[in-house]
């Protein structure tokens, strides 16, 4: 059963991501990954909501299986972050690649935290 609940969240959180990045590439038109990085630091926050209703044990263990490892980890995506930086660092974009590092490590590891502190504050 965790298994299904996995998939069955690691898919929707696919399509949540892709549906972000193809915004991202109509609206807002760029080298820069936006939509990739607007889905990490989106995981980043939804995870820490989780994590710290986990804590306070308020997320049962099905939940936990469907939405942080399914869905966070099918809605966030480290080898796309990777390739996309990749990519700028080979085109020249030496700039936009440190900025998309900075921003995804800094502002995903806040959004994170800020996450947990929403959950475990929140009455």
């Amino acid at each position: 059963m965790q298994i299904l609940l996995v998939f069955i969240g690691g898919g929707l959180g696919s399509v949540c991501r892709f549906a972000i990045s193809a915004f991202a590439v109509r609206y807002y038109p760029s080298t820069f990954p936006w939509g990739t990085l607007w889905a990490n630091l989106l995981a980043c926050l939804i995870l820490g909501v989780l994590v710290g209703l986990s804590v306070r044990n308020l997320l049962p263990p099905p939940y936990r299986f469907l939405l942080m490892s399914g869905f966070c980890g099918g809605f966030s995506t480290f080898s796309t972050f990777s390739n996309e930086t990749l990519g700028l660092l080979q085109s020249g974009q030496y700039a936009q690649a440190a900025a998309n590092v900075l921003l995804s490590l800094l502002i995903g590891l806040i959004s994170l935290y800020l996450g947990m502190r929403i959950a475990l504050y929140a009455n």
